[in-house]
C-alpha cells in the first residue's frame, strides 16, 4: 500500500476501473478495507496489535552501510534500498497518513523508536505483555460435580 502511494505509476498499472472515482476515493477505500479486516478479526476472536518501528533517516543510512561493509550482512542489502532512500520524505508522509487513518480504539497503532534495538525490543515486549494481561485469560474452572467424578477416573487409571 505504501509503495503505491509513493510510486503512483505502480497504481496506474493496477488498472483500477473508473479512474475519476479512483483518484478521489481509493486511499479512503483502502484504509477502510484495512479497518474492516482488523474489525473482522476482532469479532472472530483475534486480537490485533499493530506496531510501527520508526527508524530515523540517519539510522537507516548507518544500517545500510553496515549491510554493505559487513560480509555477514551483505545478503540483507538490496539495490532498491539506495533508490528508495531518495523517497524518504514521501514514505514518511505515507506512513503518517496510513497510521493515522488505520489506528482505531480496538486496534491502535503503537509507534516505537527503532533506532535503539534493545529499547525497541523492550517497548514492544511491554506492549505485548500489557495486551495479553488485558485479555484476562484464565484456565476454565472445574465444577463441583466434575471434581467429585475425578477420584473415580484416577482410580481407573492407576489399576
Amino acid at each position: 500500500m505504501l509503495v503505491v502511494r509513493v510510486h503512483k505509476d505502480i497504481l496506474e498499472r493496477e488498472a483500477i476501473p473508473d479512474p475519476p472515482r479512483r483518484d478521489k476515493k481509493i486511499w479512503r477505500e483502502r484504509y477502510r478495507s484495512i479497518d474492516d479486516f482488523v474489525r473482522h478479526l476482532g469479532v472472530n476472536g483475534t486480537r490485533v496489535v499493530k506496531i510501527f518501528l520508526h527508524r530515523s533517516k540517519d539510522e537507516q543510512r548507518k544500517r545500510s552501510l553496515d549491510r554493505i561493509d559487513n560480509a555477514e550482512k551483505n545478503w540483507k542489502f538490496s539495490n532498491a534500498d539506495s533508490k528508495e532512500r531518495e523517497f524518504w520524505d514521501d514514505y514518511a508522509r505515507a506512513y503518517a497518513e496510513c497510521l493515522g487513518e488505520t489506528s482505531t480504539s480496538d486496534a491502535p497503532w503503537y509507534v516505537a523508536p527503532g533506532d535503539d534495538k534493545e529499547n525497541a525490543r523492550l517497548i514492544v515486549s511491554q506492549i505485548l505483555v500489557d495486551t495479553l494481561e488485558a485479555l484476562d485469560i484464565s484456565y476454565p474452572k472445574t465444577s463441583a460435580g466434575r471434581e467429585a467424578e475425578l477420584p473415580a477416573f484416577r482410580k481407573a487409571l492407576v489399576k
